[in-house]
């Protein structure tokens, strides 16, 4: 089946930065639009970044300008590259796939990656 495996999370002072990094396997990853989300304690999962097939991109306002969604085709995986990080940027980070045509649908999540933004 489908998998999704997130990486590059890990404590970082505030005003620092990280990559994550979201490899995918088993799918048609070209076709698929990539998303970032994230989970606060407490908190509704929300929508961070997103990158379509053909690389349009949208951001969360919060995150407009420091944090940058990228993917490689070729290596099948999806980037966010997060700098400037504040404290409230403390979440699980979650990988995203979702594909929709007609009756052909598909929609996979990663298991997660912790940041955490402390001093």
């Amino acid at each position: 089946q489908v998998q999704l495996v997130e990486s590059g999370g890990g404590l970082v002072q505030p005003g620092g930065s990280l990559r994550l990094a979201c490899a995918a396997s088993r799918m048609s990853f070209r076709i698929y639009t990539m998303g970032w989300y994230r989970q606060a304690p407490g908190k509704q999962r929300e929508l961070v970044a997103l990158i379509t097939s053909g690389s349009g991109t949208n951001y969360a306002d919060s995150v407009k300008g420091r944090f940058t969604i990228a993917r490689d085709n070729a290596k099948n995986t999806v980037y966010l590259q997060m700098n400037s990080l504040k404290p409230e940027d403390t979440a699980v980070y979650y990988c995203n796939a979702y594909f929709a045509s007609g009756p052909v649908t598909g929609n996979y999540w990663g298991q997660g990656t912790q940041v955490t933004v402390s001093s």
